[in-house]
């Protein structure tokens, strides 16, 4: 048995997890540059303008002062192009020190440079972990260089160095947590399209079911009574039809075996919510023209109202009440469920929250919208608008 702590263990899982760095792809579709960027780089480019003008006796002034305005430009690429960004930065302030170096000069770096910690950061956020690798050894030239021949003590050079590392560990944190929030939203999609997939395979199975009953009816009855078998034909027709229209939403996903199916819910039984004894209550009003809605929209209705119900209980902080409202019109029904709490306590975190990510999933499989946000004053509003017969074709 190996040992976690022998020198061989350890060596091999730090090429691996260096290896499997050097693999990942750039995050995709990094923010533009905005009026922030273009704030950021002025006022870095002001500071070192003004500290070249007004501190004396720097190397090669006015030529080294303005080429370190470079590096600073180059902020701008930070997040499109990282390495690039990183090695035109790098290579002027380092190739000015080298070129002091050898003259036998103190290094002509301005104190503005220190804006640069923002490219390890971005390098590690943006970059690919190529891309990242490559850079930190590009920026630790520059900090040996100035190890080497510009002493100033331990303390110093530890923190030259974690000048680099804290911003590139604090870039790879949030790059990663962020995956970790994608994949977690994308799990709760797909959980979202499990459930749908098996509810609409109860409701195909019911009409089908129909159809067979009907059908074996009418080639009975055939001989005898033929009005019958028109009847029979008749309903066929009909759940025929619903069935296909119900087929049209289903999502080609795979069911997981051995799950029991979720029984079907009508939009009557969203009333059922107000009988559960909640504190804060809930309030339910069915209005308008409820007729001929599709069982899945309906079961559609149901489980948003009961997910947006959940929440407001959860995260509704000093409310008094919840209300559901299902309107219905000819073509549509409109599900709003709202709530008097203290929209102060819905922080961004609590928004962005995987229940709301479902309820926007189903609301979109079935061709419908979904919108939740605070109120003007207090409370929190969920408002889902689906189509009556369910996604078009």
């Amino acid at each position: 048995m190996v040992s976690l702590r022998t020198p061989g263990y350890a060596h091999s899982v730090l090429i691996n997890a260096i290896r499997s760095f050097w693999a990942e792809a750039a995050e995709p579709n990094p923010p533009a540059r905005d009026w922030k960027d273009w704030l950021l780089v002025g006022v870095l480019l002001a500071l070192a303008i003004f500290e070249g003008l007004t501190t004396p006796d720097i190397v090669w002034a006015p030529l080294s002062v303005v080429l370190q305005l470079i590096p600073i430009v180059m902020l701008l690429f930070r997040r499109s192009h990282p390495l690039l960004s990183v090695a035109v930065a790098w290579t002027v302030m380092v190739g000015l020190d080298i070129a002091a170096i050898a003259a036998g000069l103190d290094s002509p770096s301005l104190w503005t440079m220190i804006g640069t910690i923002v490219f390890p950061y971005s390098l590690f956020r943006w970059g690919s972990g190529r891309d990242a690798i490559l850079g930190l050894a590009i920026m630790n030239v520059g900090h040996v260089v100035n190890m080497l021949w510009y002493p100033s003590g331990a303390e110093l050079t530890l923190a030259s160095f974690a000048f680099l590392l804290v911003p590139s560990t604090l870039g790879a944190a949030v790059r990663f947590r962020g995956r970790a929030q994608d994949r977690a939203v994308a799990q709760a999609k797909l959980e979202e399209r499990e459930q749908l997939a098996r509810e609409l395979h109860d409701t195909v199975a019911h009409h089908v079911s129909a159809i067979a009953i009907q059908a074996q009816a009418g080639y009975t009855l055939a001989a005898t009574d033929p009005d019958a078998s028109i009847r029979a034909l008749e309903t066929i027709k009909t759940e025929a039809s619903v069935t296909l229209t119900e087929m049209r939403n289903i999502v080609a996903l795979l069911r997981k075996e051995g799950e029991e199916h979720s029984p079907r819910k009508t939009l009557d039984q969203i009333a059922d919510l107000s009988d559960i004894d909640h504190t804060p209550p809930i309030d339910v009003s069915l209005s308008g023209n409820l007729d001929d809605v599709a069982p899945s929209i309906q079961t559609a209705a149901f489980r948003i109202a009961q997910e947006a119900t959940t929440n407001a209980r959860r995260h509704a902080r000093h409310a008094h009440a919840i209300s559901v409202a299902v309107n219905g019109t000819a073509s549509e029904v409109t599900l709003t469920i709202t709530d008097d709490g203290d929209a102060s306590y819905f922080d961004a975190e609590s928004a962005a929250g995987y229940g709301l990510v479902g309820m926007r999933e189903r609301a979109t499989l079935h061709g419908g919208s979904f919108n939740a946000g605070p109120n003007q004053g207090r409370g929190w509003t969920v408002q889902a608008v689906l189509p009556k017969g369910g996604a078009p074709s």
